[in-house]
């Protein structure tokens, strides 16, 4: 049976992706977040089919948002290491999750 983790660092993303989205319009943030929690949930059932453009992280892109959930499989641990919006620097996105 797989597990689901949410790293720190991706649960500080999701955060700053709700702030982002209610500074737009008010209910949209939570709207951001019940939309990408249900994706990070859906990993539980398609984990590890997803591209890993970097080498290490799979990528999974948002159903909803322009946004893209970054992950570890290791066993049956699923680890949801950053959740980051596509729109930025590409440079960015590569320096973030080699950081990690």
């Amino acid at each position: 049976m797989m597990r689901l983790r949410i790293a720190r660092s991706a649960e500080a993303d999701l955060l700053n992706g709700h702030a982002f989205y209610e500074r737009q319009q008010q209910g949209v943030g939570s709207y951001f977040l019940d939309s990408l929690y249900a994706d990070i949930d859906s990993l539980l059932l398609y984990a590890g089919i997803h591209p890993k453009p970097y080498g290490h992280l799979y990528r999974m892109l948002a159903k909803r948002f322009p946004f893209a959930i970054y992950y570890d499989l290791q066993g049956n641990l699923v680890t949801v290491v950053a959740v980051l919006d596509c729109r930025q620097n590409p440079g960015s996105i590569k320096s973030r999750l080699q950081t990690r």
